[in-house]
């Protein structure tokens, strides 16, 4: 019995290592339906956002909005596979990164992703439901838009504080968040990467007279004059991409997925088509210079539907660069941003704390006080 101890001793505390609690790296982003099945409650989801958008008797409003959409944008998903691809390039980005994290920082080794979406499961409160369950008492919230946006980033982390908050989580968990990272080298290089790549299907003479036109989510026009980064941040990532470029080749930075009759901010990206359609322009080159993975905006949006408009409008030599999806480069980049965070221990950027000026939001107010008084050990 007595010799028999040690070895229960060893097996106890190989037990209590393999259970250490991971770090968690909680990948926010808005989300998308798998199915067509799931359409109606996306919409639902998305419609209901006063973070994202503020309708008149919106509970009611969100409901008809959804009910009336639901038809069409069940037509877009069914064209592009029945469902979005999104939570599956999550998961392969977060596997990835997960490997390279253990590998670069073995002291908050291991690292362990999970993914909360805004408007469709995983949702924040599953996320936070399985963290619970793993023990996690540190986690990195990792937003995997780019660039910084109220109407994305700031909305997932309002929801994300919520839901905290009725968790109890507040303090059992030493939280930090990563809210933005436009110009990181990674990203920029995973990017021009994948643009040098998708210039190298024309000639030598087609390449040269190309025109890279950087296409991103629009934003309607009061947020932009409330003070939204978002526009300025976008035109940092593009600038970044150009310079690692060399310059070869013209661009312009244009907008796409405006909804409803107001003011958004542009141009659009059709209309950038059909005016250099209109100029002689015959080789375009789409760039989503806002998304980390495909989606609808890229694989119906800029594919199919303005892939379309090109062919109409006479423009031969119409191309979209690839997504970040499971691009080496890229998941390697998301590595070193958590790990560069890791390093700061610091619990927020300096952008952070800084609210727009015309915001008039006090769900913003506590989200930013409560990130901002973090103390990481």
């Amino acid at each position: 019995m007595a010799a028999s101890f040690p070895r229960m001793a060893l097996r106890a505390m190989s037990t209590s290592v393999a259970k250490k609690p991971p770090t968690a790296i909680l990948l926010t982003n808005m989300g998308g339906p798998e199915t067509l099945d799931n359409v109606h409650s996306f919409l639902l989801n998305l419609f209901s956002d006063r973070d994202l958008m503020k309708l008149p008797v919106q509970p009611l409003l969100s409901k008809w909005i959804a009910k009336r959409r639901t038809p069409s944008i069940k037509e877009q998903y069914a064209k592009i596979g029945g469902g979005s691809p999104i939570l599956s390039w999550t998961r392969q980005q977060g596997e990835a990164m997960e490997k390279v994290l253990d590998a670069i920082s073995p002291e908050t080794a291991p690292h362990k992703h999970y993914i909360a979406f805004r408007y469709v499961d995983p949702s924040t409160d599953i996320a936070l439901a399985a963290m619970k369950e793993d023990n996690v008492k540190k986690a990195v919230v990792f937003s995997q838009y780019p660039q910084y946006s109220c109407s994305t980033t700031g909305s997932s982390l309002n929801e994300l504080h919520r839901c905290i908050k009725e968790k109890g989580m507040e303090e059992s968990v030493e939280w930090s968040i990563i809210d933005r990272w436009n110009t990181h080298p990674g990203f920029i290089d995973a990017t021009a990467g994948l643009i040098e790549k998708k210039m190298s299907e024309y000639t030598p003479e087609e390449r040269e007279s190309a025109v890279i036109l950087f296409s991103a989510h629009s934003l309607p026009m009061a947020v932009v004059n409330r003070g939204d980064p978002y526009p300025a941040e976008v035109a940092a990532s593009v600038q970044h991409v150009m310079k690692r470029l060399g310059h070869k080749n013209p661009y312009r930075l244009v907008w796409q997925s405006q909804v409803g009759p107001s003011a958004w901010l542009g141009p659009q990206t059709s209309d950038a088509i059909k005016g250099y359609a209109k100029q002689g322009k015959k080789n375009l080159v789409l760039v989503p210079i806002a998304f980390t993975s495909d989606h609808i905006e890229t694989l119906f949006e800029l594919d199919i539907e303005y892939g379309e408009l090109a062919k109409e409008e006479g423009i031969t030599g119409y191309k979209r660069v690839e997504a970040l999806n499971g691009n080496q480069v890229f998941t390697r980049a998301m590595a070193d941003i958590v790990k560069e965070h890791l390093d700061t221990k610091k619990a927020v950027s300096v952008q952070w704390p800084l609210r727009c000026p015309g915001c008039t939001s006090d769900t913003c107010q506590d989200t930013r006080d409560f990130f901002t008084s973090r103390t990481l050990a």
